[in-house]
C-alpha cells in the first residue's frame, strides 16, 4: 500500500516551541494540530482497512485517540464537536466503516476551520529557491536530493520515508497538509518537527516538494490563488486545468495582493473577535471598520464584478459583526466566524481571471447597470428642453454629464490604489447625497413649469429671462452630479476588471456607450412626442424616484465608514434600488418619498375643490 503517512499531515506533538509559539497561541496551534489528524484519518484509514495491517490499524487507533484529546484540549469552544470526534474513534477502534469515517473526517476538517478561523494558505508567496535550499539541509539526508527516498538509511525506516516522486502519492496531497507536517512532525516515525523554521519557511518548503517531479514550466499558468493551490492536490489541479499546466501552476505561483488584502480584512476580523471575547466592544467594532476600509474595500470593485453576490453577503456580515460588536452582543463571535469563511471563499476566487468574452459582456452590465439611471435623467432634461424650444441650453446639460465622465476617465486613470477603502466610500456617499439635492431641485425647476399654464408663449418671447443664468447653471450641475458618482463607480469597476482582460474592456466599453446612447435618444424621442404637461410630470417622477434610491446608497456608504450608526430594521435589501434594512437609510427615504407625494395629493385637491367651485 502507498503510504501517505510520512508526508501526510499528523501534527501530533503539542509543542510549545519559541518559534511555533510567536506565531499564535497554544489553541490556534491544536485548532491546527487537531486538523491535521482528522485530515491524515480521512486520507490515510480507508487504505489502512484495505491493507489489514495489524500496524497500520494500531496507528489508525492512536492518531484516532490523539483527536479526541486535541479536540477535549480546546474546552469550550470545540465541545460541540467532541461527539463527533469520539463516533469517528469508536469507529475506528473497531476498524470498521471505512467510507464513513472518511467522509466524517472532511466534513469535521471544514467545520473546525470555520470554527477556529484557520487560514490555509501562505501569507506571502512561497519562495521556492529557498524552499529547494532548506530541503537539501533539513530533508535530503532521508527523502534523498531529488525527493524519491532512494538512500541507503531509508530502508532502516519504518514506515519508509515519502517518494516526492510518486504521483500516487503527491496527487493526494496538498501542500496545506505538507506544512502541517513540517510544523508538528509525525509521532512514531523519523518525521520529526521543524519549530526553528519560520511560517514562510516552512510554506516555501511545503510548495517545492510539489515541484521535485514535475518538469520545468513551459508557457503561462492559469489564474489560481494561493488560497486554492495550497489546498488542491495535483489531481484536483489537473481536472480543473489539464495536465498541461500542472508544473507551471505549482512553479509560476501568483501575486497575492488580492489575497493579502482579504488576509487583511481576515486578521482584523480575527482581532475583533479576540477585543470581544475580552469585552472590549469599541476596541472589537474599531478593528471590524479597519478590516473592511483597509481589508475588503481596496479589492471590492475587483470581486463585485466576479461575484457581485459574495461582496454583498460580505458587506451585509460586517454590518451585523459591527452592530453585535456596537451592543457588546456574544453573538458576534458567530458573526465573526461566518465572515471569516466568507472571506476564506473569496480568497479561494482571488485567483479567478475572466477571459475577453466574459470581461466585455460584464463590462457591458456594468455599463448599463450604473449608467442606466444617469441616461435616464440626463435624456429628461433634454427632452424637455428640446421641447421647450430652448435648445441653445442642451449644451449646458451636455457640458454637465460629459464633465462628470472626464472625472470619471481620471478616476479609471488613478486606479483602484489612489481611490478606494474609506476614501471611495466618503466620495461616493458625498456625492450621492449631493446629487439627491441637485435632482430634488431640477423635480421642483419642471413641477412649477408643469403648472404655469402661458409658460410656452412666454418662453418664446424671453426664453433667457424664463430660464436665466442660476437657472443654467442648475442645468450644468444636475446633470453633472447625475452622472458623477455613477462615472466614478463604473470607473472603479471596470479599473479591477482590466486587471484580468484590457481588451475585453476596451470592447465592452465600446458596446455599454453605444447602448446608453441609444437608451438616449429612445427616451428623448419618446419624451419629445409626449405632451408638456405629461413630460414634465413624467420627469418630475423619475427624478424624485432616482434621488429616494440615491440618497439610500448615499447614506448607507456613510455608514460603511462608521460616520452614521447602525438601526437595522426587519426589511429586505434592494442594492440596485438603494434599499437597505436599516432606520437610518428607510426613514428618509420614505420622508423624500412622502412629501412630493403628498404635495402632488394636495395640489389636485385643491384644483379639484376650485374646478367645483367654478363649475357651480
Amino acid at each position: 500500500m502507498n503510504r501517505v503517512v510520512p508526508v501526510l499531515l499528523l501534527l501530533m506533538s503539542s509543542l510549545s516551541t519559541p518559534a511555533l509559539a510567536a506565531e499564535g497561541a497554544s489553541d490556534e496551534r491544536t485548532w491546527h494540530r487537531l486538523v491535521g489528524i482528522l485530515q491524515y484519518l480521512e486520507a490515510d484509514y480507508p487504505a489502512a482497512i484495505e491493507s489489514r495491517s495489524e500496524f497500520e490499524l494500531a496507528e489508525q487507533k492512536s492518531f484516532a485517540a490523539e483527536a479526541v484529546s486535541a479536540a477535549q484540549e480546546l474546552g469550550p469552544a470545540a465541545e460541540q464537536f467532541v461527539p463527533r470526534v469520539k463516533a469517528v474513534q469508536a469507529r475506528v477502534d473497531q476498524s470498521t466503516d471505512a467510507e464513513g469515517v472518511s467522509r466524517d473526517c472532511g466534513a469535521l476538517v471544514e467545520d473546525l476551520v470555520l470554527a477556529g478561523g484557520l487560514a490555509r494558505s501562505p501569507r506571502h508567496a512561497p519562495d521556492l529557491k529557498r524552499g529547494e535550499a532548506l530541503f537539501q539541509t533539513n530533508c535530503a539526508a532521508c527523502h534523498a536530493a531529488d525527493g524519491s527516498a532512494n538512500v541507503p538509511i531509508a530502508a532502516t525506516m519504518e514506515p519508509r520515508p515519502a517518494n516526492f516522486r510518486d504521483p500516487e502519492l503527491m496527487g493526494g496531497l496538498t501542500p496545506y497538509k505538507a506544512f502541517n507536517t513540517t510544523s508538528f512532525g509525525v509521532p512514531g516515525t523519523a518525521m520529526p518537527a521543524y519549530p526553528t523554521l519560520s511560517e514562510d519557511e516552512r510554506w516555501s518548503l511545503a510548495f517545492f516538494v510539489f515541484t521535485m517531479r514535475l518538469p520545468p514550466c513551459e508557457g503561462t499558468a492559469p489564474r489560481a490563488s494561493l488560497e486554492r493551490l495550497a489546498n488542491a492536490t495535483d489531481d484536483d489541479l489537473v481536472k480543473a486545468f489539464g495536465e498541461d499546466t500542472l508544473a507551471c501552476l505549482r512553479r509560476n505561483l501568483p501575486e497575492v495582493d488580492e489575497e493579502r488584502s482579504l488576509l487583511t480584512a481576515r486578521d482584523g476580523v480575527q482581532e475583533a473577535l479576540r477585543r470581544g471575547a475580552a469585552g472590549d466592544a469599541a476596541g472589537a467594532k474599531a478593528a471590524l471598520l479597519d478590516a473592511y476600509l483597509n481589508g475588503l474595500e481596496p479589492v471590492e470593485p475587483k470581486l463585485s464584478s466576479r461575484s457581485p453576490e459574495l461582496v454583498l453577503k460580505l458587506e451585509k456580515a460586517f454590518l451585523q459583526a459591527r452592530l453585535a460588536a456596537e451592543k457588546n452582543s456574544p453573538h458576534l463571535q458567530d458573526e465573526g466566524r461566518e465572515l471569516v469563511s466568507l472571506l476564506d471563499q473569496a480568497r479561494r476566487d482571488s485567483g479567478t481571471a475572466a477571459d475577453l468574452l466574459s470581461t466585455l459582456w460584464l463590462t457591458v452590465l456594468i455599463l448599463i447597470r450604473e449608467g442606466f439611471e444617469a441616461a435616464i435623467i440626463v435624456a429628461a432634461l433634454l427632452a424637455a428642453l428640446k421641447k421647450m424650444k430652448a435648445t441653445e441650453h442642451v449644451r449646458v446639460v451636455h457640458a454637465g454629464w460629459v464633465s462628470a465622465l472626464v472625472i470619471g476617465a481620471v478616476a479609471y486613470v488613478l486606479g483602484r490604489h489612489l481611490l478606494a477603502g474609506a476614501q471611495r466610500e466618503w466620495m461616493e456617499g458625498v456625492a450621492a447625497l449631493v446629487a439627491v439635492g441637485m435632482l430634488i431641485y431640477a423635480a421642483l425647476w419642471l413641477n412649477a413649469r408643469s403648472n404655469v399654464s402661458q409658460f410656452m408663449g412666454e418662453l418664446r418671447q424671453k426664453m433667457q429671462g424664463a430660464l436665466g443664468r442660476g437657472s443654467m447653471f442648475g442645468l450644468f450641475f444636475i446633470a453633472f452630479t447625475a452622472v458623477l458618482r455613477e462615472s466614478f463607480e463604473t470607473a472603479i469597476f471596470l479599473q479591477g476588471l482590466a486587471l484580468d482582460s484590457p481588451a475585453g474592456v476596451a470592447w465592452g466599453a465600446l458596446v455599454g456607450a453605444v447602448a446608453i446612447s441609444v437608451l438616449v435618444l429612445f427616451i428623448n424621442r419618446l419624451g419629445f412626442r409626449l405632451p408638456m404637461k405629461t413630460l414634465f410630470n413624467i420627469s418630475t417622477v423619475v427624478l424624485v424616484v432616482t434621488a429616494v434610491m440615491l440618497l439610500g446608497k448615499g447614506l448607507h456608504s456613510l455608514q460603511e465608514v462608521g460616520a452614521l450608526p447602525l438601526v437595522p430594521v426587519p426589511f429586505v435589501t434592494v442594492d440596485l434600488l438603494g434599499l437597505y434594512p436599516d432606520a437610518v437609510s428607510l426613514l428618509p427615504q420614505a420622508v423624500l418619498a412622502a412629501v412630493p407625494l403628498a404635495l402632488a395629493l394636495r395640489r389636485r385637491a385643491r384644483a379639484t375643490g376650485v374646478t367645483g367651485v367654478s363649475a357651480s
